[in-house]
């Protein structure tokens, strides 16, 4: 019986090319930063280098601590006093980064069918953000953060996706079993593996990301109505 269902957000609820908003996200912050003599091309490389911590983190820490402990490695001690402007950015101008992103009402319609009907909710989100950032693209989306029983950030996080054990760890932290749960995204790599763990699965193809161009008849997909037919 499937009591819990776990929605990713990127592409996802909230409608975006993954392409155009990293752009827009870096453009924003580096603009932020160069006043404190941080060249743009060289603090783009470290945030994907603090990115890449976080993805092959072992749980050994948060996303958050991999994250800074690698920044910090390539701009020493002044990134950790920068920090609170970084903090900043993502309450000022991070904002900006909205029109750069879709909206489609069905994703807030849909959650609120789901929560009608009495289904837990989980924002499953990569949590390589921080919480200030996570809850303003929940409000992109047309939703509120106190619509999901738990979403993920890089400060609640020890995995990423596609790491099974970020699953693993949300599904421990509720207390759920798996095989009562689905897991819906648009990411067929990072978003499917759920299935590993006995989560049912949907993919959402509105935004789909395909790497590996995977056949899509291994999995339940389409549009937010057929996941709602899906569900039933």
């Amino acid at each position: 019986m499937l009591k819990t269902i776990f929605f990713d957000l990127d592409g996802t609820l909230l409608p975006m090319d993954q392409e155009v908003f990293a752009n827009s996200y870096f453009q924003h912050l580096a603009a932020k930063m160069q006043p404190l003599g941080y060249e743009p091309n060289t603090l783009i490389k470290g945030v994907w280098a603090g990115t890449e911590a976080m993805v092959k983190n072992n749980g050994a820490c948060t996303n958050e601590e991999a994250f800074w402990h690698r920044f910090q490695e390539l701009f020493g001690e002044r990134a950790k006093n920068d920090r609170p402007v970084f903090d900043e950015y993502y309450r000022t101008d991070f904002q900006k980064v909205k029109e750069d992103c879709g909206f489609t009402p069905r994703a807030a319609e849909t959650i609120g069918v789901l929560k009608a009907k009495g289904f837990q909710l989980v924002l499953a989100t990569n949590p390589i953000f921080p919480a200030t950032a996570t809850e303003s693209r929940i409000r992109w989306a047309g939703l509120q953060p106190s619509d999901f029983m738990l979403y993920t950030t890089y400060e609640n996080a020890h995995f990423c996706k596609p790491n099974p054990l970020y699953y693993r760890e949300i599904v421990e932290r509720l207390a759920l079993d798996p095989t009562e749960c689905l897991m819906v995204g648009n990411d067929v790599e990072e978003d499917m593996i759920a299935g590993t763990l006995g989560m049912q699965v949907f993919l959402l193809t509105d935004c789909l990301i395909n790497r590996k161009n995977t056949d899509l008849a291994a999995y339940p997909h389409g549009s937010f109505d057929d996941l709602l037919a899906f569900i039933g």
